[in-house]
């Protein structure tokens, strides 16, 4: 990745689990760094940089206002991601996801290509890619644990995306769901102490 960021020194990270997290369309891994405060110590968080240039921030495909996307681009980034993944992989525990807006759309296509890789995945305020593709190549032997975040009256995200998003993480993850009122298109601290409850349950186990 041509940008990654870490929530703790290299010294500090062997043995920990870790939480990749996936920045929204038209910003940076800074976004996703700011969160690191907010999550469970026990983990090392890493945010990546999209590939993608836009503007003067970044994103992982490119997005139209109808969340129309090209899929080889799709697939270009979930690749780069797995590479990435795959090259720090057998210092850390275990690995999960956490990706907002556009974000959630790759951790959950990073999910449906490669369920057996992640203990544990949060979408905030984002959708799942609706794509025939992905629905033919996926399969679970179980339920993935998923957290999913948003405000129902978020502008960004349109219903269509929205319907297919609640059809398909309830009919193929452990769905944990949760809605927070006035929070818009936005990640705030209540919604990150329930995405760290989750993340301690299904990675660090029942205490």
């Amino acid at each position: 990745m041509d940008s990654v960021v870490w929530s703790k020194p290299e010294n500090e990270r062997a043995g920990t689990p870790l939480l990749v997290m996936l920045h929204g369309y038209g910003t940076s891994e800074e976004r996703m760094a700011a969160l690191f405060p907010h999550l469970p110590q026990e983990f090392t968080c890493v945010a990546l940089r999209g590939p993608k240039v836009i503007g003067d921030h970044y994103g992982w495909f490119l997005l139209d206002y109808f969340l129309t996307n090209d899929f080889a681009d799709v697939i270009s980034s979930t690749n780069r991601v797995f590479d990435w993944i795959n090259t720090v992989r057998n210092n850390h525990s275990s690995v999960s996801l956490l990706g907002y807006s556009q974000g959630m759309a790759m951790a959950s296509t990073l999910l449906r290509l490669k369920p057996e890789q992640f203990v544990a995945t949060v979408g905030l305020s984002g959708f799942v890619l609706d794509n025939d593709l992905l629905a033919l190549s996926e399969s679970f032997d179980a339920p993935p644990p998923f957290f999913w975040g948003r405000d129902k009256a978020d502008p960004v995200i349109n219903d269509e995306a929205i319907e297919h998003t609640d059809g398909w993480l309830n009919a193929n993850t452990a769905l944990t769901a949760r809605t927070y009122p006035g929070m818009g298109h936005r990640i705030e601290p209540a919604e990150l102490v329930d995405v760290g409850a989750f993340l301690r349950y299904y990675v660090l186990g029942p205490r």
